[in-house]
């Protein structure tokens, strides 16, 4: 009977945590993060903000570094599914780059507080072998924009005298920027506030006069 009542014991302290529990400390620990930074936040610190003891936290995860890289996977992964989509998707490239802008809209919907991590973290991250995904990540995110930025050069969608590389660093930079004031919810949906861009980017902002 002891031996059956431990056996039962054990088979409760290793049942797996709830999928549910686990997805909101991981939405918890991207806040702290984005709000205090990666080095300044502490195990303590995200177990006060999900109002539990530093000690319950580790039962689901083993240390902030395995928090931090399932966020950051976690993001990137949905990223990659709309990118690869939209590539694949025969479109010209107008059409690309203004699907790829509005997925990048909606992930930052999604994950906006990863995003911001992801902007301001990612240089110091890279260096270690953990975050090497990082890197490998950026390599693909700058050829998929190029690549249809020159696709659309070429075939006379955008100017040929178009910088493709500055025109990249410009759309990149506008858009993900946005993870820094935009919160889900909000009066815009992602899709609006992609089409706002993509007007003012593709059409400017200035009046046109009629010929």
């Amino acid at each position: 009977m002891p031996t059956k009542k431990k056996s039962q014991a054990t088979a409760v302290t290793a049942a797996p945590p709830a999928p549910d529990r686990r997805s909101e400390l991981l939405g918890t620990a991207a806040e702290v993060f984005a709000e205090q930074g990666y080095n300044a936040t502490t195990v303590r610190k995200i177990a006060d903000h999900a109002g539990m003891l530093a000690g319950s936290l580790y039962y689901h995860f083993d240390s902030k570094e395995s928090m931090l890289e399932e966020i950051l996977r976690t993001f990137l992964d949905e990223l990659w599914d709309g990118y690869d989509a939209v590539l694949g998707a025969g479109l010209g490239p107008r059409e690309t780059l203004e699907a790829l802008v509005t997925e990048s809209f909606r992930e930052i919907d999604r994950h906006r507080a990863a995003v911001a991590i992801y902007q301001k973290e990612s240089k110091q991250l890279v260096a270690q072998e953990r975050f090497a995904f990082l890197a490998e990540s950026q390599r693909r995110f700058e050829k998929a924009w190029l690549s249809t930025l020159e696709r659309g050069v070429a075939e006379r969608a955008f100017r040929v005298d178009l910088d493709v590389r500055l025109t990249y660093r410009f759309v990149r930079d506008t858009v993900w920027v946005a993870a820094s004031w935009y919160r889900p919810g909000g009066q815009h949906s992602p899709e609006e506030i992609a089409r706002q861009y993509l007007s003012m980017v593709l059409d400017g902002i200035a009046v046109r006069e009629e010929p």
